[in-house]
């Protein structure tokens, strides 16, 4: 299987159309504009259709999103589900949604694989940024407040323009994607996609320099989304992004903190010298291929579910507050960083064990000979001696927080009660 077809193929499976024509705007966003086709936006040799959004009324110096959509996906797609249509309406800025077809491709992927179409100057990249220019100069836009975000094809897309351009892109959102310039022919994008390339965090951020070998900064700041089910897109690829886009900004691989967010969602930052946060990786325990939304009315809420528009957590406005443009930051607890010299990994976490037992038998008691079991996190959550709470491990009884719940990070967990577990990794008693 070829990769624009093992990308997204269980969009093919499901024999889901291709859409040709605009669809009306869904009502239930109310949004103040409507999508609009742009039929002449300048140089355009990757063959691209241009769609734009604005509120109603927009002043002049506000940001440009640009929004790629996935494989078997159309620019109303996107626009319907993705939720950034209303966070425009709320936050004031305009939306560019490229659009690619089975002219291009047979599965209307974005052709991230492919160096004559994804690099600075050439093809869908050159055209993606011809309709940058269109609209900055449309409604006299922030030129400094561009950003770029994408699914799956588009997010690898998304991951090559922030290379190739970083002169012109603020920030990016690489949402089930893939590292720039992982792959340079479709043979090699299916490896990519579903294996670790096995390359240093070094030879990641090469790729993405030697996009635009003539550029010393700043960087594109980028946030990273991965659901850990994902087998179209695997989580080793939000791994392979954080290694990329740290080693850019020549900061650390290991997170500077980690905070759990709604839908099983956890994000974790990496801080630039200044301690503000360059990278960010939010991991969506049990989510599979596809974008996060979170359809409501909540403040934190945006999006409609369907084909790879998945119920979790709404991405759209995280990577909107990541980037800046909500004016506000966010209001979950920070959690401690677990000391490790490993960073953490995007894998799938344990499924939720049952709470532990409250009961007077649960507490410490000095009779009780206490027995040490050391393993990973994800072990002892297997072996019931922890349980899985958003994506982190908690110790039985004590519900102590033992970080994330995965292979990398270990911990021995003494049991000082028939089911009371505490943390002793400076040693058990003999």
């Amino acid at each position: 299987m070829n990769a624009t077809r093992s990308l997204l193929a269980t969009a093919a499976a499901a024999g889901l159309a291709l859409a040709a024509l605009i669809t009306l705007p869904n009502a239930a966003h109310a949004n103040s504009g409507s999508l609009t086709q742009v039929s002449s936006f300048g140089s355009n040799p990757g063959n691209l259709a241009m769609y734009e959004y604005a509120p109603a009324n927009l002043p002049t110096g506000a940001p440009v999103v640009v929004a790629l959509h996935g494989c078997t996906q159309s620019a109303s797609d996107y626009y319907n589900d993705s939720g950034w249509p209303q966070l425009a309406d709320q936050y004031g800025f305009a939306v560019v949604f490229p659009q690619t077809d089975s002219t291009n491709n047979a599965l209307s992927c974005f052709s991230w694989f492919d160096s004559t179409k994804d690099t600075r100057g050439n093809g869908e990249a050159a055209s993606v940024i011809s309709m940058v220019d269109h609209a900055e100069q449309q409604y006299g836009s922030d030129t400094k407040r561009v950003f770029v975000t994408g699914l799956s094809a588009g997010a690898g897309m998304t991951a090559d323009l922030l290379a190739d351009y970083p002169d012109v892109f603020a920030a990016g959102s690489i949402d089930s994607g893939l590292p720039a310039q992982c792959a340079t022919t479709e043979t090699a994008a299916t490896s990519c996609q579903d294996s670790n390339q096995n390359l240093t965090a070094a030879q990641w951020g090469t790729l993405a320099r030697n996009s635009d070998s003539g550029y010393s900064g700043p960087w594109p700041r980028v946030a990273i989304w991965q659901g850990t089910a994902d087998t179209t897109v695997y989580p080793v690829n939000a791994t392979e992004l954080m290694d990329q886009w740290t080693n850019v900004w020549g900061i650390s691989q290991t997170a500077s903190s980690t905070q759990s967010l709604t839908g099983g969602t956890t994000e974790s930052s990496y801080d630039d010298s200044s301690g503000n946060p360059a990278v960010e990786v939010y991991s969506i325990s049990g989510m599979s291929h596809g974008l996060a939304v979170n359809p409501g009315t909540g403040p934190t809420q945006c999006g409609t579910t369907g084909a790879y528009f998945l119920n979790y957590i709404c991405s759209s406005y995280y990577t909107a507050q990541f980037w800046g443009l909500t004016g506000s930051t966010s209001t979950a607890t920070p959690t401690p960083t677990p000391t490790s010299t490993t960073s953490a990994s995007a894998s799938p976490s344990a499924s939720a064990s049952a709470s532990p037992s409250t009961s007077a038998s649960a507490s410490p008691s000095s009779t009780y000979t206490p027995t040490c079991y050391n393993a990973s996190n994800y072990a002892q959550v297997q072996a019931g001696r922890a349980y899985d709470s958003g994506g982190y491990a908690y110790a039985d009884g004590s519900a102590a927080n033992l970080g994330l719940d995965n292979v990398f990070y270990t911990h021995t967990l003494e049991e000082t009660a028939p089911g009371y577990y505490v943390i002793a990794d400076s040693g058990c008693p003999a």
